[in-house]
């Protein structure tokens, strides 16, 4: 595995690189590999690992009774996630993680984490920092979705959206990790309706998207 990589993610940052073949040992790491649209965890499972991203994607996903499904997150390499549950033993998962492309998880158990071990591995401390700062950025991340699903109309969701990634962005051109019915999904709206507002908005010089790329335009309406 490239110690490199896990040194420069925000679970393992401050750890040097010749620390960390000890450290995966000490909580009991492996790595899976899985394709898209396979489910990683599922909704109501128990969880005793927190799953970092290697390669490919995660989507944190929730279906209601009647199949409706929404896009809460979207899990790039480098970051982590189930890591609450993980800490909290027993507690059934409300959510799915799905793999959103073919992806490698590094799967460690967060009791190892938690726990010092015998060794005295000296560690576990600042690994515990640092997955209490990842918490924090998530709730924000949350925070962010509530904010962006707010609005009333399909237009002012996209609106907020589409302003936080230009903000993100520093310019009014950028790639957006959603495809279309990731972010319908991720917006609370029907696909046919976002695309068909996006055409709208496109009609109207608002801006100009081509799949996953867009281009903001004038003034927002």
């Amino acid at each position: 595995m490239e110690t490199s990589f896990l040194t420069g993610t925000p679970l393992f940052c401050g750890v040097e690189e010749g620390a960390v073949e000890e450290i995966l040992t000490c909580l009991e790491a492996e790595r899976r590999r899985f394709a898209k649209g396979q489910v990683i965890y599922r909704a109501g499972d128990t969880v005793r690992e927190l799953g970092l991203v290697l390669s490919g994607s995660v989507s944190i996903e929730n279906d209601d009774f009647w199949g409706n499904r929404s896009i809460l997150d979207r899990v790039e390499p480098g970051q982590v996630f189930a890591e609450t549950y993980a800490c909290v033993p027993g507690e059934p998962l409300m959510v799915s993680a799905v793999a959103a492309e073919p992806s490698e998880i590094l799967f460690l158990t967060a009791a190892r984490l938690l726990a010092p071990c015998g060794r005295g591995c000296a560690f576990h401390a600042l690994l515990v920092r640092n997955l209490v700062a990842i918490s924090a950025q998530k709730n924000l991340r949350l925070s962010r979705r509530i904010f962006h699903t707010s609005a009333k109309t399909i237009r002012g969701r996209l609106l907020s959206y589409l302003s936080y990634q230009a903000s993100r962005a520093g310019g009014v051109e950028f790639d957006i990790p959603f495809n279309r019915q990731q972010l319908a999904d991720y917006l609370g709206v029907d696909r046919s309706a976002l695309s068909a507002e996006l055409g709208k908005m496109r009609r109207e010089g608002l801006l100009e998207v081509d799949r996953q790329h867009f281009r903001l335009l004038g003034e927002p309406l």
